[in-house]
């Protein structure tokens, strides 16, 4: 049988909270709200599935480029490419 390899593969810690913040996500999450240009990091949200982005994008800091409904535009680089990931407010976090 084949190896898995989705984009869910080998995130076995990743996705998933410490026992003591398990369940629901505070409902502040969702309407936080950033500006244009405003520089912010990319910490999934285990509990929330909608609006995550890959996994590989965990950790990365980028700025807000726009809105699409209620998702952020948010550029990073990635390697010597510059990428454009939609990220629902519960997976940002602003720097500083």
């Amino acid at each position: 049988m084949p190896n898995s390899k989705g984009n869910r593969a080998d995130t076995r810690n990743k996705l998933s909270n410490p026992v003591r913040e398990q369940g629901a996500s505070p409902p502040s999450g969702a309407v936080r709200e950033f500006d244009e240009g405003q520089k912010v990091h990319i910490k999934i949200d285990p509990s929330v599935p909608d609006g995550r982005p890959d996994p590989k994008f965990q950790g990365r800091t980028g700025s807000v480029v726009g809105e699409q409904g209620r998702a952020y535009e948010v550029e990073i680089n990635d390697g010597d490419a510059r990428k454009t990931v939609f990220v629902r407010p519960q997976h940002l976090v602003e720097q500083g």
